[in-house]
């Protein structure tokens, strides 16, 4: 680990010589991207900078407590040793956290899709709970949310709904929500009082930038159709629906929300970006099996991965045996208590596999 900071410390030297070149200064997008660059790597740099200070004056301590005669100062060396130690260890720590891995997809917006499984419109009033979830989460964060395409049932629940999350710290913190959340309850629409089992997935799709995902405008079939509402009646009087599939995999997103065609046509090529890139993701890590097994959770849609259980106010992460009988804050959207664990769980997982 020192070899690799010593390494990433005389980077960020050479970094600030060359950024004080007058050719380099004069050469805006190599600035920028020299300054990005520095900007990454400036909080290791001041971690390990205070990390061998640290180290120092632990071997200047240690000398000095050997040489002190006077039991009160040497009272005071010992407790200062003790706290070096502490702080010593604090930094090796954080240093190792901060030379992990970096996701690939870290920092990225992210398209979520809510969709209702087994348990008919138990399970679409569910998918409504778990999206309410979510957008208080995001409000809570400030992070902005936007509508992409929504089918709802006639009672308020969602068959499916699909939206994006606009933040850096979206993919980061939304990416164990992918799989399967199963919930039991009493229904609304259950006379007997009977705790019903529905379930509804979740995924949770990093958006792709346009050049991430190379779409053949030849591989698209694009179909325009009238927008039409609960029952079937309609609620636009053009073409605005649009449905594209995409012909290689089979994909096919529907949006009709916008009353413009080409805004339905521009959220729905978002969505299908971002499913191109979950599919290439997932076909990359399974092919790195050691570091998709790093992972808490495959974000298989058909994992079950999370149970709300509201006759017992419980909240069941199973990838982590997780529980909490917290559900009534952690459906007002105060889902850090389960969020938190899991980062937690996944730094440790890939800290036991580097220091292996």
């Amino acid at each position: 680990m020192i070899e690799k900071l010593n390494k990433i410390a005389e980077r960020f030297r050479d970094l600030e010589l060359e950024m004080s070149k007058p050719d380099v200064i004069a050469d805006q997008n190599r600035f920028k991207t020299l300054t990005r660059e520095r900007s990454g790597l400036a909080p290791i740099v001041s971690t390990f900078e205070e990390y061998k200070k640290f180290k120092r004056e632990l071997e200047d301590a240690k000398t000095l407590v050997g040489d002190e005669r006077d039991p009160e100062m040497k009272e005071l060396l010992v407790n200062e040793i003790t706290e070096l130690e502490r702080k010593i260890e604090d930094h090796e720590n954080r240093l190792l956290i901060m030379l992990l891995p970096k996701d690939p997809n870290s920092g990225k917006d992210v398209i979520m899709e809510i969709r209702a499984g087994t348990g008919g419109e138990e399970a679409a009033l569910f998918a409504a709970d778990l999206f309410r979830m979510y957008g208080r989460y995001a409000d809570m964060k400030g992070w902005k949310i936007e509508y992409l395409s929504v089918s709802a049932t006639g009672i308020g629940g969602y068959k499916e709904i699909i939206f994006s999350i606009r933040s850096p710290e979206a993919y980061d913190r939304l990416k164990f929500e992918s799989g399967g959340h199963r919930v039991q309850r009493v229904p609304a629409t259950e006379a007997g009082g009977r705790i019903h089992t529905s379930a509804v997935t979740v995924a949770v799709l990093p958006e792709a930038e346009d050049d991430e995902v190379d779409i053949n405008p030849d591989d698209l079939r694009i179909d325009v159709y009238r927008s039409s509402g609960h029952g079937g009646q309609s609620v636009n009087t053009t073409d605005s629906a649009v449905r594209i599939t995409h012909i290689p995999t089979g994909m096919v997103v529907t949006c009709q929300d916008e009353k413009s065609q080409h805004k339905n046509k521009a959220k729905a090529l978002r969505v299908l970006r971002a499913r191109l890139l979950e599919k290439a993701n997932r076909e990359r890590m399974e092919r790195e099996a050691a570091l998709r097994k790093s992972q808490v959770g495959s974000g298989d849609r058909s994992e079950r991965i999370r149970t709300y259980n509201f006759p017992q106010s419980r909240v069941t992460d199973h990838r982590i045996g997780l529980t909490l009988y917290s559900l009534d804050k952690i459906m007002e959207g105060y889902l850090d208590a389960v969020v938190e664990p899991l980062k937690k769980h996944e730094i440790k997982e890939v800290l036991k596999k580097i220091t292996m």
